[in-house]
């Protein structure tokens, strides 16, 4: 599985950190920047990247990261087909796979530690959707909307 990750300058920092703790646990990453600490860098330049990314490849799966997570959610979620969700816990993560099918995680640099973030995309990762129909149903009614 490849990982599509992103970050700003807010999230800079935990990128580097997550990007080496995916390279060490044998995941496929590829880094859609920054390259650099810039602190005038716009989130959308890298995050957009990684969601059309994630599109384009169903067996692949997104990281984005920035201060809250939240703005680079958004911008996530405006590319057809994504479904990013921030996640500040495990317990977070863990819903978000199974009950919402994300295809993307969004993690606030501000609100989290190192251990904690690790924690939290191995939760990510691992965690498979349900199936539910309740939950196929759900989707399929935000599909619709984004189809229409």
């Amino acid at each position: 599985m490849v990982i599509y990750i992103g970050a700003d300058h807010g999230g800079f920092e935990l990128k580097e950190q997550i990007k080496s703790w995916l390279s060490q646990n044998s995941y496929e990453v590829e880094d859609f920047g920054a390259d650099s600490l810039n602190p005038e860098d716009d989130y959308p330049d890298f995050i957009i990247l990684v969601a059309e990314k994630v599109v384009l490849n169903s067996k692949s799966l997104g990281i984005v990261i920035g201060r809250s997570g939240n703005g680079e959610a958004i911008a996530a979620n405006k590319v057809k087909g994504i479904r990013a969700a921030v996640c500040l816990n495990v317990e977070m993560a863990e819903k978000a796979k199974e009950h919402n099918n994300a295809n993307i995680l969004s993690l606030g640099a501000d609100y989290i530690q190192r251990e904690e973030a690790e924690e939290i995309v191995r939760t990510f990762l691992d965690t498979p959707f349900s199936n539910e129909e309740r939950h196929m149903r759900r989707l399929d009614k935000i599909e619709a909307l984004e189809n229409s």
